[in-house]
C-alpha cells in the first residue's frame, strides 16, 4: 500500500469508529469513489485493534474497576453499580456476536454497496437526530437495566449493516430510553471493547489463508489509528453535551445525499 493510503485509511478508522458516523461506511468510499485497491484483511485488523487499544487506555481506571467489581460478584457474589453494569455490557455483546457469526457472510457479500451505505446513513442519521431530540436524558450510565442493555445490544447487531454505525445505533437506541449524552457515549464505548476484539478475533482467523503480509503497513496503520481514536475519544467527550448529536445528523444526511447522486449517475 502507498503510505498516503495507509495514513488517510488509519485516520478513517480512528476517528470514526467511536463517532456516530460509521467507520465501515468510510472505509468503503475510498475503494469505491477513488478506485483505490481495497485495503485487505490484515490491514483491517490492525488498524481496528488500533482503535481498541485507543479506548482501553483512554477508559483503562473505569475498565479496571468495572473488571475488579464484575470479578468479585461472579466469584463472591458482591454485587455493585459497576459489577451490575459488567454484566450489562457482556450482555449487549451477545445479540451483536450471535449476529456476526450468523450474517457477516451473507452482509460481506451483498450490503457492501454505495447505495446500502447512502441509504443507512440518512435513515440512522435521522434517527440519532430524533432520539437526541426526545430523549428526557434523564438517567446515568449505572441506570441501566438488563432490559436496557438488551435493547442497545439488538441495536448493535444492526451495525453490521454498513452505514449504520455501531457508535451511532447504541448512543440512539440509549437516548431513547432517555439515558443522558455522556453515559449513551460511554456505554457505546465499553461496548466496542468486546465487540472490536471479538470481530478482531475472526478475521485473525481468517489470516492463515493469506500468504503474504505487510508488517510496516500493519504498524504504521495501527499507530496512526490509534492516536486519530484517542484524540477523537478525548474530544468527543468533552464536547458532546455542549454540541449535542446535530453536527453529526446533519453530516451523515449531506453525505448520504452525496452518495445517492454518485449512485445515480453511475
Amino acid at each position: 500500500m502507498d503510505l498516503l493510503h495507509i495514513i488517510l485509511l488509519a485516520a478513517i478508522q480512528g476517528l470514526t469508529e467511536f463517532l456516530p458516523i460509521s467507520s465501515s461506511a468510510h472505509l468503503i468510499l475510498p475503494s469505491a469513489i477513488l478506485g483505490w485497491q481495497d485495503q485487505g484483511l490484515a490491514f483491517d485488523v490492525a488498524i481496528h485493534l488500533g482503535s481498541l487499544a485507543a479506548v482501553v487506555i483512554y477508559f483503562y481506571d473505569d475498565i479496571k474497576q468495572l473488571t475488579i467489581c464484575w470479578s468479585r460478584s461472579l466469584f463472591n457474589d458482591q454485587s455493585s453499580p459497576e459489577s451490575r453494569l459488567g454484566w450489562h455490557i457482556i450482555l449487549s455483546t451477545i445479540p451483536a456476536a450471535l449476529a456476526g457469526l450468523i450474517f457477516s457472510d451473507f452482509i460481506e457479500l451483498h450490503l457492501r454497496t454505495i447505495l446500502v451505505v447512502a441509504v443507512t446513513t440518512i435513515i440512522f442519521g435521522l434517527a440519532l437526530g430524533l432520539a437526541d431530540y426526545r430523549s428526557s436524558k434523564s438517567k446515568g450510565i449505572y441506570a441501566f437495566t438488563w432490559k436496557s442493555a438488551l435493547f442497545v445490544g439488538c441495536a448493535q447487531a444492526l451495525a453490521l449493516i454498513p452505514g449504520t454505525s455501531r457508535s451511532g445505533i447504541t448512543i440512539t437506541a440509549a437516548l431513547f430510553l432517555g439515558f443522558e449524552r455522556t453515559a449513551a457515549v460511554k456505554f457505546s464505548f465499553f461496548l466496542a471493547i468486546p465487540i472490536i476484539l471479538l470481530s478482531g478475533l475472526y478475521k485473525v482467523s481468517q489470516l492463515a489463508e493469506q500468504s503474504e503480509i505487510l508488517w510496516r503497513d500493519l504498524a504504521i496503520g495501527s499507530l496512526l489509528s490509534f492516536v486519530a481514536a484517542y484524540v477523537c475519544i478525548h474530544f468527543f467527550i468533552g464536547l458532546i453535551d455542549r454540541i449535542g448529536m446535530m453536527p453529526f445528523v446533519i453530516y451523515r444526511l449531506i453525505l448520504g445525499i452525496f452518495l445517492l447522486i454518485i449512485v445515480i449517475n453511475a
